[in-house]
């Protein structure tokens, strides 16, 4: 089981990944991690805005939509992880944001939620 989720969540970043790039966005860094979590995708936007990319797929709505798999306990940990990043990589100022791709590894649809969330909520 742990396997088909695990080649599902593989599938489902390499299509956010085809999306992204076909819109434009420069694709820094898959799979970054840390003590604090993992980060799916980091990507520039044609703006040059950093953003923080969570991808959620799925193949069945057993389990509810992709998005609502992102809580806020999930969203806490994006931001602790996105800070080491920006540490590691000695950013200091920069306009970033925190999206979510929903990919429907059925039908290969495809959306995303910029600005997901609110960082100064933290």
């Amino acid at each position: 089981m742990a396997t088909n989720s695990r080649s599902a969540g593989k599938k489902g970043e390499d299509l956010a990944c085809k999306f992204l790039k076909k819109d434009k966005y420069k694709i820094l860094e898959k799979n970054f991690s840390c003590r604090q979590g993992e980060i799916d995708i980091i990507a520039e936007d044609r703006k040059r805005v950093l953003c923080f990319v969570e991808v959620k797929a799925r193949s069945r709505e057993d389990f509810g939509l992709p998005v609502e798999a992102v809580t806020h306990r999930k969203q806490k940990k994006l931001l602790a992880t996105a800070f080491i990043y920006l540490e590691n990589k000695n950013i200091q100022s920069r306009d970033m944001r925190f999206d979510i791709v929903s990919v429907d590894l059925t039908s290969e649809e495809i959306n995303i939620i910029k600005n997901a969330f609110d960082v100064n909520y933290y």
